[in-house]
């Protein structure tokens, strides 16, 4: 088997089917390799869109992304996705093309010491060889999926890609699931068996099926209500009688839930990575006065918040061994219900056209089983705050590196994977500008993605943040392009919505059309003043 063979067989075993990205001729050993193991080559406009497909996928198979980039210029465009992958803990393997040692020292056109630029932005940076290609691979996998889990870089010289490889060895079986155990743990235990007002904050390391069951055995045990971060939206159903929807950007959620947190006694943190959040979660707790328990994938070296007890270990695992046998009776019901009403009417489907009624037509007219996506902006914070999640994964975003032009290739990931799912994106008119390209690819992949476009001609968030800074408009608004017609151009489906009945007659002819849907959501440039 040659080196890169070998790199393909362990990333099939893995569950991997897609692989994305643009090749160079550095990368087309690489190509072969993964084509002939049965690992679909996605053909995509730019390393960037590539990375976000790569993503996608994972959302649905549980298995690593690949990204595949040629040396240089097509390594480095892949450079946000890859530190997006590291913010938002997302397993992806990274697989570039480079000159070979030798080469290089007398050579130095597009030569660049790659691993070191993936160093800082990745768990590992990795150059194959052939005698531990094997190895080397299977390391990538590892760091890649256990623990928190990131993006994982491996430089491939042309040469090596090519040579057989030579390495012998037996590899390392997976780690199994890790729970606390100790002193600490009975005391956690007694706090949770004796607490009157228990609370849980359910984060991006929890999010599986098995964190999305324990979460639920906790709460519904414990009687404790339920704050996810955006990421974390529908680890509890967000129709179930605990569940307060996400946290993570919105002023005027944290208005409600803030103080909410500080009323309780105990607060059972599962899997709450801190990294999704504002400014207004710094040190939202006091560990002085609540008992706060923290279990997360890694210890604790963000110190954006502190708590009693710190367990590192598998959240499912670790939920299972720390909860008592029996509890309390939880948070008052009345109070409960008092807090959800109050988010609800802080986030209103609006009676007017704008966003908000945009948004609850969306959610109306598609399926219960709609997969969203959302690229960053003003629509993401009032998305992420009135989208209903009956499921984890149902809304999947950029929140950890809040990274624009995501959307679309996260929605053709998905897609990619589960072709007759009913898949929405929604962004704003500058990111989906910044990725129009990749309508090529859905046209290509026959995909029949929803892309909803917010058109206000305006970086509408930090058009927003200007003014009420009193500054000068000055380099956040743009001339409109119709979206719609980009679609058409494409190979797609265009449409223009200005009212809601117009947005549920597109919506219902996106869902039969045979070709992707671009649909054009025009908004004032203000409509989203006071709405999160």
């Amino acid at each position: 088997m040659r080196a890169a063979d070998v790199i393909a067989k362990r990333l099939y075993d893995e569950g991997c089917r897609w692989a994305f990205g643009l090749p160079g001729g550095e990368v087309l050993t690489l190509l072969d390799a993964l084509q002939k193991v049965g690992i679909q080559f996605v053909l995509c406009r730019h390393e960037n869109a590539a990375g976000f497909m790569a993503e996608g996928t994972y959302h649905r198979t549980g298995a690593p992304g690949i990204l595949l980039a040629t040396v240089g210029p097509g390594a480095l465009n892949g450079i946000n996705v890859v530190e997006n992958a590291r913010q938002d803990r997302v397993p992806m393997i990274v697989l570039t093309g480079c000159i070979d040692p030798e080469t290089a020292q007398v050579y130095t056109h597009q030569v660049l010491d790659q691993t070191r630029v993936f160093e800082g932005i990745t768990k590992a940076s990795f150059t194959l060889n052939t005698g531990a290609a094997h190895v080397i691979i299977d390391k990538a996998i590892g760091i890649a999926t256990e623990g928190r889990p990131g993006p994982v870089h491996i430089d491939v010289p042309i040469a090596v890609a090519e040579a057989e490889a030579t390495g012998e060895g037996v590899l390392r079986p997976k780690a199994l699931p890790m729970a606390p155990a100790g002193d600490g743990l009975t005391a956690a235990r007694d706090a949770l068996a004796q607490a009157k007002r228990p609370l849980i904050i359910a984060g991006v390391d929890a999010l599986s099926d098995r964190g999305a069951e324990a979460v639920k055995v906790a709460a519904e045990r414990l009687g404790a209500p339920v704050i996810t971060t955006y990421k974390a939206k529908g680890l509890l159903p967000e129709d179930h009688p605990l569940a307060l929807g996400g946290a993570g950007l919105s002023p005027k959620a944290d208005d409600v839930l803030l103080p909410f947190v500080k009323q309780a006694d105990v607060i059972l943190a599962i899997g709450y990575d801190p990294i999704e959040m504002r400014i207004g979660w710094l040190t939202p707790w006091d560990p002085t006065a609540q008992t706060v328990i923290d279990i997360t994938a890694e210890a604790n070296h963000h110190y954006m918040h502190q708590a009693t007890y710190n367990f590192v270990g598998d959240c499912a695992a670790s939920v299972a061994a720390i909860l008592p046998e029996t509890a309390g009776d939880g948070w008052p019901e009345a109070e409960v219900k008092a807090v959800k009403a109050t988010l609800a009417k802080a986030f209103p489907p609006g009676d007017a056209w704008g966003p908000a009624q945009a948004i609850s037509v969306c959610q109306e007219v598609l399926p219960p089983g709609t997969l969203a996506t959302a690229d960053s902006g003003a629509h993401r914070i009032l998305l992420s705050q009135m989208w209903t999640c009956g499921f984890p994964r149902a809304l999947t975003q950029s929140s950890g590196f809040c990274t624009m032009g995501c959307a679309v290739p996260l929605a053709m990931g998905a897609q990619l994977v589960e072709r007759d799912r009913t898949i929405v994106s929604f962004s704003g008119d500058a990111g989906f500008l910044m990725v129009v390209g990749e309508l090529a690819t859905a046209a290509e992949q026959k995909l029949r993605t929803i892309f909803v476009v917010f058109v206000d001609a305006s970086l509408a968030l930090i058009e927003l943040k200007q003014r009420g800074r009193q500054m000068t408009n000055v380099g956040v608004d743009f001339a409109p392009t119709d979206m719609a017609a980009l679609g058409r151009a494409f190979g797609g489906a265009g449409f223009t919505a200005r009212s809601a009945d117009e947005l549920r007659t597109a919506l219902a002819q996106a869902q039969v059309a045979e070709t992707f849907s671009v649909i054009a959501v025009e908004i004032d440039r203000k409509a989203y003043d006071g709405t999160f």
